[in-house]
């Protein structure tokens, strides 16, 4: 399966293993806004259970969450997302990164990348971990 992080493909980079496309930028940029809304998560709104999201990528996963923030009485000011892991790496993309998640969060995503210098999972190599906060306004 293809790597998909950030709303972008990575090609040559190994997918992760998950119910959706496994962007896990974009999750946890969804997790930001459902947390910093008071309203759960995506565990609590996008289940696995859920055959609507089966394959479903990252950009339909945001779309749904700003829907729900909202119809909530919320917007979205800003967005700050670190990703963890040894690889892909993420330099050299990072303007596209933050550029594609702004146009689907449509406020500004400002991106930042660190490794693990080998430790763990993401500095085996074996995954990805990314870190969002979210910044709201009442509408």
């Amino acid at each position: 399966r293809a790597l998909w992080l950030g709303g972008v493909e990575w090609p040559g980079e190994p997918g992760l293993a998950a119910h959706s496309d496994g962007d896990a930028v974009c999750h946890a940029i969804c997790d930001a806004m459902f947390s910093a809304a008071g309203l759960g998560d995506m565990g609590s709104r996008f289940g696995t259970e859920d055959a609507r999201f089966a394959e479903a990528s990252g950009a339909v996963f945001i779309a749904e969450t700003l829907a729900i923030v909202a119809a909530s009485g919320f917007r979205v000011i800003n967005v700050a997302v670190q990703v963890i892991a040894n690889r892909p790496k993420i330099g050299s993309r990072r303007a596209e990164l933050a550029a594609t998640l702004s146009a689907l969060v449509g406020a500004p995503v400002s991106v930042g990348a660190t490794t693990t210098d080998g430790l763990g999972f993401t500095g085996r190599g074996e995954g990805v971990t990314a870190i969002a906060t979210c910044q709201l306004s009442s509408s």
